[in-house]
């Protein structure tokens, strides 16, 4: 029987072992899950959401416990993975909250002698395919709307972190649910792949590569069912003549190194004015001297390990290569002991004299190096942050909300920030452009992608 190891990068050892799901293990979940579907469907919103609520309650009880096991399968310091157990806790609330009017029916003007209006009906079985870097608040924005508006979720979680999906799953048996509404699977990926092209499976939510997504896609190729992608991400900052310096220097090497790097909307390329350009760069570099490289479990370390080596070397050879073409590295590696090749510690790294010829500036990174790239005016700046494959988010830092506000409706983006960056707003739709993806979570549109639309147009007069 084929397993799973996920190999923690705090350590090199085996954390977690478990067996891949076999076929029948495979058909027995779908067929429970379409089963429990024709019955969840027709429980009232209210007890639904109920449920819903004290799965987040029962979550969120094991906080500590989560974090730890956060901890060691995928390197975030123990300081910060608490973090994302309150992020679920959020975006599940909200979406709780908003289910009864994003959900209720949709009513026409009266139309004498006529009785119509729109119903959202579930898809049926979605099957969520979640990444290791944010485990939870990646799967939570499909699964909780999901399961809420009546569907039945099958979650398949990354081999790297194999215990979030099991942790999820637990915490909504705790609160109620009944068998096979909501089930984990741990999936090779050519099971996945088969998995998709179940005609049980009505929708399907992904999370993770762009090569990851070209797979879904042609996995589902020709069954006519949904599919959201989230994929890479090379997020711009752009730092006008007129923002808050300190504050943007604060903000933007946070987002650029926070869980070292690997987030989807995390900065990957700032683009400062040549106004502030040269006191911004001095305030980065003395600010990201100041991260301490550990191990994860250390509460003492502010940057963990990648997720692996082989990420690590990625993103020491964009480095090195930018190098080679003439970017200026501020950062000596050595000063951080424990970044060697070879091994997941990487240290920080920043990098000037950069232009879009260098991969770093180009290529996702997933890792703790930002390139930072002088511009005389917005409209450069525009260009620069629009010239990329990728358009998942953005941010602008300046006092002129008006100026911005005309500048970010120019940028190529599923979100543009003023000011903040890499934090998602439940209440807003998140979504991406380009190779960023397509389809949506979260808000009162995320609703939509797990739903259809059913007309309902009586004539009551004969």
């Amino acid at each position: 029987m084929s397993k799973l190891h996920c190999i923690s990068p705090i350590d090199g050892s085996v954390y977690v072992e478990r067996h891949l799901a076999s076929n029948p293990e495979i058909l027995a979940a779908l067929v429970g899950a379409e089963q429990a579907q024709q019955r969840w469907r027709h429980t009232p919103l209210a007890e639904r959401v109920a449920i819903g609520r004290r799965a987040i309650a029962a979550f969120t009880a094991k906080e500590n416990q989560l974090a730890e096991e956060l901890c060691w399968m995928m390197g975030r310091p123990i300081r910060y993975a608490a973090g994302e157990i309150r992020g679920f806790a959020e975006r599940a609330s909200y979406m709780a909250d908003i289910a009864e009017s994003a959900l209720a029916d949709i009513q026409l003007p009266d139309k004498p002698g006529f009785i119509r209006f729109i119903r959202r009906e579930p898809l049926g079985v979605a099957l969520v395919i979640a990444p290791w870097n944010y485990p939870y608040l990646t799967a939570v924005n499909a699964v909780m709307p999901a399961l809420l508006a009546g569907n039945a979720v099958l979650l398949k979680h990354s081999a790297q972190t194999p215990l979030c999906a099991e942790r999820m799953v637990e915490a909504f048996q705790e609160a109620g649910l009944p068998d096979g509404v909501f089930q984990y699977l741990h999936l090779s990926h050519a099971e996945t792949e088969h998995l998709i092209r179940s005609p049980s499976i009505a929708h399907v939510a992904f999370t993770g590569s762009v090569a990851g997504g070209y797979l879904v896609e042609r996995a589902a190729a020709g069954r006519f069912i949904g599919v959201g992608l989230e994929l890479g991400g090379k997020d711009p900052a752009y730092v006008r003549f007129d923002a808050d310096l300190a504050h943007a220097v604060a903000t933007t090497i946070d987002g650029a190194l926070f869980n070292s790097g690997q987030s989807c909307c995390g900065i990957e390329r700032i683009y400062v004015h040549e106004a502030l350009y040269d006191a911004f760069v001095e305030q980065a570099v003395a600010l990201v001297k100041q991260y301490k490289l550990g191990r994860s479990d250390d509460p003492e370390t502010t940057l963990g390990p990648l997720v692996n080596a082989d990420a690590a070397d990625f993103v020491r050879g964009q480095i090195n290569d930018a190098i080679r073409q003439g970017a200026v590295a501020h950062i000596v590696p050595s000063h951080f002991a424990l970044d060697k090749p070879g091994t997941p510690y990487l240290a920080p790294q920043v990098l000037t004299n950069v232009h879009h010829g260098m991969r770093v500036m180009v290529e996702e990174s997933f890792g703790p190096v930002v390139g930072i790239q002088k511009v005389k005016d917005d409209e450069e700046a525009l260009a620069l942050m629009n010239d990329s494959e990728f358009g998942l988010t953005a941010a602008i830092f300046s006092r002129d909300v008006e100026a911005a506000l005309a500048l970010a409706d120019r940028v190529e983006a599923g979100t543009v920030f003023l000011n903040r960056c890499d934090y998602l707003d439940p209440g807003l739709a998140w979504t991406g452009v380009k190779n960023s993806g397509r389809g949506c979570t979260l808000s009162r549109v995320g609703y939509e992608q797990l739903t259809r639309p059913k007309s309902f147009h009586f004539k009551t007069q004969l």
